[in-house]
């Protein structure tokens, strides 16, 4: 297992997982960001991490480097990237193949993506959060497993074909469901209501989509069928065209779907 790490990125995910490396024993050596400011914040919750400077690690006391950089900027960085002698490179990101790292000059590289979403401000427990490994090589996937089970008490190895596919149901289910909460949120606001009304709505929905399937906790009007009342929403919905679209939409595919 490696001893050092150096992260190239620090977003929401590195001020995370940086420090869970450093706790398990992985100590983080390096940080190096576009924004220094953001580097030198993150090195703030390291024990040893110094802000690197530039992309040549040529010199690094690290052997382990994790690009916890935006989706479009991880190709660039491998090209870019000055690497010591068998050092692996790892990505993060759930929705970039593994061989947006070809091109790095090494031939140990692969992915590590927490399936997770990260807020700087709000803590996560990494051994509740899924990992998902893979490896160029079976030598790299044996020591991003061993890394992986050091933080998490979910591992599972995944090609990136279905990394995408995960990645994808994840928009669904964490992004979008959020979304939507907003936009209730919004609903409520405009109309002078307290959005903390809906909360054991929307943690019971939650808690029984869990336990029974999200077929068949479904319930609304869209779901029975209950086409006046449809109707009456639209209504209510009309003078924001957007918003009765997304309603219309959402409704039309649980018509389709659990119609008769």
């Amino acid at each position: 297992m490696p001893g050092n790490v150096s992260f190239i990125g620090s977003g929401n995910l590195a001020w995370h997982l940086a420090p869970a490396f450093d706790n398990a024993g992985f100590v983080v050596k390096e940080v190096y960001s576009r924004d220094a400011r953001h580097a030198a914040a993150l090195t703030g919750r390291l024990y040893q991490a110094e802000v690197k400077s530039s992309l040549d690690f040529s010199t690094s006391p690290s052997s382990l480097f994790f690009v916890a950089a935006p989706d479009g900027a991880i190709g660039d960085i491998a090209r870019e990237i000055v690497l010591p002698e068998n050092a692996v490179l790892v990505h993060t990101s759930g929705s970039v193949p593994l061989t947006e790292l070809q091109y790095a000059a090494t031939s140990h590289v692969g992915v590590f993506y927490p399936l997770q979403t990260f807020t700087k401000s709000k803590k996560v427990d990494f051994r509740q959060v899924p990992i998902f490994v893979e490896g160029s090589d079976s030598q790299t996937e044996v020591l991003l497993t061993g890394l992986a089970h050091a933080l998490s008490r979910q591992v599972r190895k995944i090609d990136s074909e279905g990394r995408k596919a995960l990645h994808v149901a994840a928009v669904f289910a964490s992004n979008f469901t959020n979304h939507m909460l907003q936009l209730s949120k919004t609903i409520m606001e405009e109309h002078g209501l307290d959005y903390q009304w809906l909360r054991p709505l929307i943690v019971e929905m939650i808690e029984k989509s869990l336990q029974l399937s999200p077929g068949v906790a479904q319930t609304g009007p869209a779901r029975r069928g209950d086409l006046e009342t449809l109707e009456k929403h639209l209504a209510f919905l009309q003078e924001d065209a957007a918003l009765a679209e997304i309603y219309r939409v959402i409704s039309q595919d649980i018509l389709d779907r659990y119609g008769e």
